[in-house]
C-alpha cells in the first residue's frame, strides 16, 4: 500500500497510469487494482475528488432520459446497478427516493409522453405520467400551477464524497500508487510514455486520461484533438436540515439542451439542494458563485417549492462540468498508442463510474494491457455520513467502547472527535479542512465552521505545520 503526497516521484516504469483522481479516475484505478500490475493514479490537487466530483447534484441516476443506444445510456444503466450494490457493501449512504419530473406549463406537459417513451427505449418500464392532483398529494408544498408529472421510480441520492474516497481507498490498499499534488504539465508520447509533472517525470507503458475539465489538454499532449471541453458552471444553494420535511422526492424539471435544469433534491446529509445553473464559460477555474446565478436559482426555487425560500441557507457553491457539445461520453481508445481518453463525462459520471471503469479496462486490453489474473479487491467499509443511517454520536455501543465517539466537535453536523481521529488515520488522510469536511461533514453545517473551525483545525494540524 502506497500513498505519495509530495516529494519526488518513484523511479521505474508503471504498467498503467490514470490521470485524474475524480470519481471516474478513482473507479478506473480501483478496477485496475484487480490486476497484478504496477499502477499509478495521478492527481493535480491535494485530494481525491477535489474537482467536478465534489460539487455535483449527488443523484444516483436510472438513466431513464439518456439518449437511447448511446454509450452513456448503456454505461449509466450498468453503472447504476453496480454502484447500488457496491454502496450497500461499502457503507456508502444511498436513499432511494424516486423522482418526479414536474410539468409547469402546457409545453412541458406535452413533452412527458415523449420522455416516458424514451425511458422505455432505455429499458425503464416503470415510469408513468401522473395527474396534477396526485402530484400535489405526494408533494404538498409544491408551488401553484402544477399540471402533472412523470414518475421515475429508482432515482436515488448518494454521497459523492464517500464514493470517490471508497474507490481510491480500495485502489491504494490493493497496491496502486496515488500521487497527489502532481499536475501533468507536458508529455512525451512513446514506449514508455513520459509524463512531465511538477514532481518529476513519470514513465508508463499504458495511459488513461480521466482528467475531467482538463481532459482535452491532456489529449492534445498525446497528439489528439478528439474534443474540446467547455466548462459549464453549475451553481447550487444548500438549505438547512430544517427544510428537509418540505420535499419527499427528487423534483426534476423537464430537461433542455443545456442539461437537466434546476432541480430540488434532498441530500443524504439531511439537507435540501436547489440547482444547478448551466453557464458555459471559458475559465476552467471559475467556481465562484455569482449574485445573478443565485438570484436565478431563487426565482426558479420560488416557483417549485415556495416555502423553501423561507428556510436558512447552509451553503452556496459552484461546480464545473466537462461539457463537450456532444450528447454522449467522449471515450476514445488509441490501441496502437496504448492510450485511452475518458472525456465529456457529465453529471451522470458518478452513476456510471464503475461501468466506465470496466469499459476502459476492456479498451486497454485491446492495446495490449495484460488482464489475466484478476482478483477482487478487499472490501472496504466507509464511515457513514448519511443522516438517515446510524451515526456515532447516537450509537451508545460505539460510545461505550470508545468515548471519543461521544465527544462532539462540530455541533451543527454532530461530528465527533473519534470520527475526525479516524479520518486523520485513514488510508488517504485529509490534508486540508475541506478534505476533512468531505470525510466527516465537519464544518459543513449552518455555521460553516464559525464555531468549530478553530477546534477542527487544531485536530487536523496540532503542530500548526500544514499549509
Amino acid at each position: 500500500m502506497s500513498v505519495t503526497t509530495r516529494g519526488p516521484l518513484p523511479g521505474g516504469e508503471y504498467d498503467v497510469t490514470v490521470i485524474g483522481a475524480g470519481v471516474v479516475g478513482s473507479a478506473i484505478a480501483r478496477e485496475l487494482a484487480r490486476l497484478p500490475l504496477r499502477t499509478a493514479l495521478v492527481e493535480a490537487s491535494d485530494d481525491v475528488g477535489d474537482g467536478t466530483s465534489k460539487a455535483n447534484t449527488a443523484i444516483l441516476h436510472t438513466g431513464f432520459d439518456a439518449v437511447p443506444g448511446s454509450l452513456e445510456s448503456r454505461l449509466v444503466r450498468e453503472g447504476s446497478r453496480l454502484l447500488t450494490a457496491y454502496a450497500a457493501e461499502s457503507g456508502i449512504p444511498v436513499e432511494p427516493l424516486g423522482a418526479l419530473l414536474v410539468a409547469w406549463d402546457a409545453d412541458q406537459l406535452a413533452a412527458l409522453p415523449g420522455l416516458a417513451a424514451k425511458a422505455e427505449r432505455n429499458g425503464h418500464h416503470d415510469t408513468r405520467i401522473i395527474p396534477a392532483e396526485e402530484v400535489r398529494a405526494r408533494e404538498p408544498h409544491l408551488g401553484p400551477g402544477v399540471l402533472g408529472a412523470l414518475e421515475v421510480p429508482g432515482e436515488s441520492v448518494i454521497c459523492p464524497w464517500t464514493t470517490t474516497l471508497a474507490y481510491a481507498t480500495q485502489a491504494v490498499r490493493a497496491g496502486v500508487d496515488l500521487h497527489l499534488d502532481c499536475r501533468v504539465e507536458s508529455a512525451t508520447p512513446g514506449d514508455p510514455h513520459v509524463l512531465h509533472t511538477g514532481r518529476g517525470p513519470l514513465r508508463t507503458r499504458h495511459l488513461v486520461n480521466a482528467a475531467g475539465l482538463h481532459a482535452d489538454r491532456i489529449d492534445r499532449l498525446l497528439g489528439h484533438a478528439d474534443f474540446t471541453v467547455t466548462p459549464r458552471r453549475g451553481q447550487l444553494i444548500v438549505f438547512d436540515e430544517l427544510a428537509r420535511d418540505l420535499v419527499r422526492h427528487i423534483l426534476l424539471p423537464v430537461p433542455t439542451a443545456l442539461g437537466k435544469g434546476v432541480l430540488v433534491t434532498p441530500t443524504v446529509h439531511g439537507k435540501v439542494m436547489l440547482g444547478p445553473t448551466a453557464e458555459d464559460l471559458d475559465d476552467k477555474t471559475a467556481t465562484g458563485s455569482t449574485a445573478e446565478g443565485l438570484a436565478l436559482l431563487r426565482e426558479k426555487g420560488r416557483r417549485i417549492l415556495p416555502a423553501l425560500l423561507d428556510e436558512e441557507v447552509t451553503a452556496v457553491y459552484a461546480g464545473l462540468r466537462a461539457a463537450t457539445g456532444s450528447e454522449d461520453y467522449a471515450i476514445r481508445a488509441h490501441p496502437a498508442q496504448r492510450y485511452v481518453t475518458v472525456g465529456g463525462i457529465r453529471s451522470t459520471g458518478l452513476t456510471a463510474s464503475m461501468a466506465i471503469a470496466a469499459h476502459v479496462v476492456d479498451l486497454l486490453a485491446e492495446g495490449g494491457l495484460p488482464v489475466s489474473g484478476a482478483r477482487d479487491p478487499e472490501p472496504v467499509r466507509m464511515p457513514n455520513l448519511g443522516e438517515a443511517f446510524p451515526r456515532p454520536y447516537r450509537d451508545a455501543a460505539m460510545i461505550a467502547a470508545d468515548p471519543e465517539y461521544g465527544r462532539i466537535v462540530c455541533h451543527c453536523e454532530r461530528v465527533t472527535r473519534g470520527e475526525i481521529r479516524d479520518a486523520l488515520a485513514s488510508t488517504i488522510p485529509p490534508a486540508t479542512p475541506d478534505a476533512l469536511r468531505r470525510r466527516t461533514r465537519a464544518r459543513a453545517g449552518r455555521c460553516q465552521g464559525f464555531h468549530c473551525g478553530a477546534a477542527v483545525r487544531a485536530l487536523l494540524d496540532p503542530e500548526g505545520t500544514r499549509r
